[in-house]
């Protein structure tokens, strides 16, 4: 298991790509550590008010790298994208696990969606622009979906240390 030091290390004199890529990979690994070896039961379960739980986190982490890099950064057309759970009436779908869906199948979805982010990004510079549909610029995709994967992998180690009292990463 590396730790965030020894993170920090492997890239410090690194180029800021490599550092970006290299946080955020192991952001992204922390998450679905931390809901590894729960059961489906506990993986819904919320030890919080909000309902916040360990499969929904990740399966919320899964459109944020959705909308950040294959729908910003990519321009993938939405009709060639998969279909978004949360509605109007519903727009916190993506933060729960419903009953059809297992947790191993919503990690393995997050990790794909991941390896594409990677594949997508590696095609343009750190600072290429993309115009959203209210015609704004925006430079600033990867760090979002960095800060994003921090806020939920710390929620997760929360989760799960009041799941289960494992702690650490």
């Amino acid at each position: 298991m590396t730790r965030p030091g020894e993170i920090l290390g492997s890239v410090f004199a690194a180029s800021e790509r490599e550092q970006l890529e290299t946080f955020l990979d192991y952001l992204r690994d922390a998450v679905v550590r931390k809901a590894r070896g729960v059961s489906e039961e506990d993986a819904r379960r919320s030890p919080v008010p909000t309902g916040t739980n360990l499969g929904g986190l990740i399966k919320h982490l899964r459109w944020v790298e959705l909308g950040g890099f294959a729908e910003q950064i990519g321009q993938i057309p939405a009709a060639e994208l998969p279909t978004p759970p949360w509605t109007d009436a519903d727009p916190e779908a993506d933060l729960r696990l419903e009953p059809n869906e297992k947790l191993d199948d919503v990690i393995g979805a997050y990790q794909a969606e991941c390896d594409r982010s990677r594949e997508i990004a590696a095609q343009h510079s750190l600072d290429y622009a993309v115009t959203t549909p209210r015609g704004r610029e925006l430079t600033w995709v990867y760090l979002h979906v960095i800060v994003e994967t921090a806020r939920h992998a710390g929620h997760a180690d929360i989760l799960r240390e009041m799941i289960d009292g494992s702690v650490g990463d």
